[in-house]
Order: C-alpha cells, then sequence, then structure tokens
C-alpha cells in the first residue's frame, strides 16, 4: 500500500510503501471493540471506597445499657444504621478492573484500526522535522500546511526531544513511540501522522 510523504515544508514528496499486513488488514469492528474495552478497562482505577463500622473513629463505648430502658439494644453508635456509622457493602478500593487478550488478538484489532485509518485516507507521512531548537510555531506552521483539520496523533520511530517539545503545547496533537503505539490514540485523532522512519520500525516491530 502507498501512503503520501510530505516534507518538512509541507510539499508533497511523493509515496511511500507501506506493509498492507499493517495498513490493508481486514476490518474486525468487533474485535477493535474488544480490544478497545480492555485498554480502557486496564487503565481504571478502583479510587471509590467506604469506611465500615470498623474504620470510623469512635464508637468504643456502648450508647446505653443493654436492658431496662425500653429502647433496642446497641452496642456501637457506630453502627450501620446510626447517623455516621459505618457502610454495609459499600465499595473498597480492591476490585481489579484488568482484563486478558491474547496478543496475536490485540494485533489484529491494531492492525484493523490502521486500517480503518488508511481506508479514510487518514494516514501520510512526514519525511524529517528538523530544527535547532524546539518551538511550537514552527510545528504548528508545519501542520498548517499539512491534510490536518483538527487532530493528529504523530508516531515516532525514536525519541525526537525537538519535535516533542515543539507539539506538546498543542491541545489537538500528541507524540507517541511507535512500539506504544494503541487502539484509542487511533480512535482518538483524526489524523495520523507517521514519520517516515517509524513506518519502517513498526513493520519490524509488529510483523515478526
Amino acid at each position: 500500500m502507498k501512503i503520501d510523504l510530505y516534507q518538512q515544508s509541507g510539499e508533497k514528496k511523493g509515496t511511500v510503501e507501506a506493509s498492507d499486513k499493517l495498513f490493508a488488514a481486514p476490518v474486525n469492528d468487533e474485535l477493535m471493540r474488544l480490544a478497545l474495552v480492555r485498554q480502557l478497562s486496564n487503565a481504571r482505577q478502583a479510587n471509590a471506597t467506604t469506611k465500615t463500622r470498623g474504620d470510623i473513629r469512635g464508637g468504643g463505648k456502648k450508647p446505653w445499657r443493654q436492658k431496662g430502658t425500653g429502647r433496642a439494644r446497641f452496642g456501637s453508635s457506630r453502627n450501620p444504621i446510626w447517623r455516621g456509622g459505618g457502610v454495609v457493602f459499600g465499595p473498597q478500593n480492591v476490585r481489579n478492573y484488568e482484563k486478558q487478550m491474547p496478543k496475536r488478538a490485540r494485533r489484529a484489532a491494531l492492525f484493523s484500526g490502521l486500517s480503518q485509518k488508511a481506508g479514510e485516507k487518514s494516514v501520510f507521512a512526514l519525511d524529517k522535522f528538523e530544527v535547532k531548537t524546539p518551538r511550537t510555531k514552527d510545528f504548528k506552521t508545519l501542520l498548517s500546511k499539512l491534510p490536518v483539520e483538527r487532530s493528529v496523533l504523530v508516531v515516532l520511530g525514536e525519541k525526537d526531544l525537538n519535535l516533542e517539545k515543539s507539539a506538546a503545547n498543542l491541545p489537538n496533537v500528541k507524540t507517541i513511540l511507535v512500539e506504544y503505539l494503541n487502539l484509542h490514540d487511533l480512535l482518538k485523532y483524526e489524523k495520523v501522522m507517521f514519520m517516515e522512519s517509524a513506518l519502517k520500525k513498526a513493520e519490524e516491530l509488529f510483523l515478526k
């Protein structure tokens, strides 16, 4: 499959050959859904927690004597049916939301996402981005010359501090190393821009 290749000046340089296994694979919507649910579940933290009667301070003294008052017997003012008492069967921060999925299925879902983006003409490549010092203005100017309307995911083949810092302050731009490419980011951003070196590295990483 051929992907449009642009220069740093913003002009179209031509096309670059990309693997059909990555960008022309069958799109499996159900597999993508399962992979996305897994990714979001694994990122979820069990923060909701409540205190039981044993966790609340006080309540050690018996409110009144056991017999002879005409009232119901109580052993603690932290009883769950009292105001200010503990919570029965409330959420605890020990719940595990982790979901499992075979590696081959996760890869197939990622390839489906890439192929869907490629089919929508939302994937293109940039040959290089070379600047002496990182400047947001330079990268913003470059994006204005590229086919980017709203948001873009920039996939890097290796760490590039100048590019990462130049893009860091732009709200609709995210930079990510190719080894951390994931389905959630692919679906979140309108366009996907691969650095030319990242295309080759993606084939080495995902098509072993």
